[in-house]
């Protein structure tokens, strides 16, 4: 009896060693890989602050490894607009990128709370290969104005905090970080040696043999005028019409969310000192739109804005609007923008008949963020199945809205997202399918208003309803 209690532990061991090397051989944990070099430009020129990693990752594992997983401090991780991988395959001239997806890790999250990011491999990486992979990641309100107001005639500072470490959960062998800023104005930054500062560029680095979840905390304190332009708040209809144009029509509400403004305003210093005065404001915004763009218009609750400039080119058109007063920080403003586009340029019909819009996601709006942003396609009376194809995830519904004429309302297809930044600005497909003729109902329906209108005359005129004696 003892002899098969032991055989039965035994093979229950074996068992479960089994199971734990396929688990293993299914997924890369972080001790798998390691980092040969990493470097990291972080550029603080604008308020979307954007950072540029390149990683050559080792598999030093005995197991093919699926996935890099990135770390970033709980604190960033509110602020990320967007996070984009690409493999490099190749050197110099005959270098490529293969995009890879990226996705929240199904992995615990890292001490102290480090959140972690999947990025999902094209092909395996075998034991002892390396591998480079370059990543954008984009943050919004990341900088921290400081003093938080500012009089007319002072220059904005900023705080930018981070680390001179990149956090990683995989040991790092070498590391530097590079910090751009937008001018060589910089106040204060933290020293972790060895740190270099050349015009303006910071420099920390090289770190090297690092083990996992290295964190060294740093502040920048700079020089940043750019004007903090943020949308709010932005609704976008775009309404088809099978006649022949896409009309669209977009609500802004925009806030300068850098320093806030103190004191009075002054008008006559602010233009007679114009490089001194107010440096941080606004006065102008440019709107990208596509071209053959026709009938643009914009204005506020007021009425309209004569203060613009629309060129249009082959491949884009340009408009450049100045709201009715310059924006300081805190100063917000309300307008309408609306223009129409020619029907054959961005709607298309598949070889099943299904007819689809290829249009633009993001904000026309050149550097801006939205903070929410929605898109209502409006589709023709008598359209079907709609759906939406839109290659980052974001909240989608259906609606239903009435116009003249309408009998059975039009599908309106509602997307919404919120922080998006201009590298959210590539097309998506809204997909529907119509029948020709609804195309004649509206027309039919007019002929018909007029018809009974005109028996409803005749009937009038010939009918006595005069009372006479018999």
């Amino acid at each position: 009896m003892e002899g098969l209690r032991r055989l039965r532990i035994a093979l229950i061991l074996s068992f479960l060693a089994v199971f734990a090397s396929h688990c293993s051989a299914s997924s890369s944990s972080p001790q798998e890989l390691q980092i040969i070099s990493a470097e990291r430009r972080i550029d603080l020129s604008s308020h979307i602050v954007k950072v540029f990693l390149t990683l050559k990752v080792e598999n030093i594992g005995t197991v093919t490894a699926s996935e890099v997983v990135l770390a970033f401090p709980p604190t960033q991780v509110e602020n990320i607009a967007l996070v984009k991988a690409s493999s490099v395959v190749g050197k110099r001239k005959k270098k490529t990128y293969v995009p890879l997806p990226v996705s929240p890790s199904t992995q615990p999250n890292g001490p102290n709370g480090a959140q972690l990011i999947s990025i999902s491999l094209k092909d395996p990486l075998n034991p002892g290969e390396t591998l480079t992979v370059e990543v954008l990641l984009i943050l919004t309100h990341a900088l921290e104005p400081f003093p938080a107001e500012i009089s007319q005639s002072d220059s904005q500072l900023v705080y930018y905090r981070d680390s001179a470490l990149i956090l990683s959960p995989y040991p790092v062998k070498e590391q530097a970080t590079y910090i751009k800023t937008p001018s060589s104005k910089v106040e204060s930054y933290t020293v972790v040696d060895p740190t270099n500062r050349v015009n303006t560029e910071l420099k920390y680095g090289k770190y090297n043999d690092q083990a996992p979840y290295s964190y060294s905390p740093i502040i920048v304190h700079f020089e940043n005028n750019h004007p903090f332009a943020v949308v709010e708040e932005l609704l976008r209809e775009v309404e088809i019409s099978h006649w022949g144009s896409v009309q669209i029509t977009e609500h802004y509400k925009l806030v300068h969310a850098g320093a806030r403004h103190k004191g009075i305003f002054s008008r006559v210093e602010y233009q007679s000192r114009p490089s001194i005065s107010g440096v941080s404001s606004f006065k102008h915004l440019l709107l990208r739109l596509p071209p053959r763009v026709h009938s643009v218009y914009y204005r506020d609750g007021i009425g309209n804005i004569s203060t613009s400039h629309l060129r249009i080119g082959a491949k884009k058109s340009e408009l450049e609007i100045e709201p009715r007063y310059p924006l300081f920080g805190g100063w917000k403003a309300t307008f309408v923008i609306g223009y129409g586009l020619p029907l054959q340029d961005f709607l298309f019909e598949s070889s099943k008949g299904v007819r689809y819009l290829n249009f633009s996601f993001g904000c026309p709006l050149a550097d801006t963020l939205v903070e929410k942003l929605t898109i209502k396609v409006v589709l023709p009376e008598g359209s079907k199945n709609a759906s939406a194809v839109v290659p980052f995830p974001v909240e989608q519904h259906l609606e239903t809205s009435y116009s003249y004429l309408d009998v059975v309302g039009r599908p309106v297809v509602v997307l919404e997202k919120k922080n998006v930044v201009p590298e959210h600005n590539i097309p998506f497909q809204v997909y529907y399918n119509f029948n020709p003729i609804f195309m004649l109902a509206e027309p039919l329906m007019l002929v018909s208003v007029f018809f009974l209108f005109f028996v409803a005359c005749l009937a009038y005129l010939h009918v006595d309803l005069s009372i006479r004696k018999s």
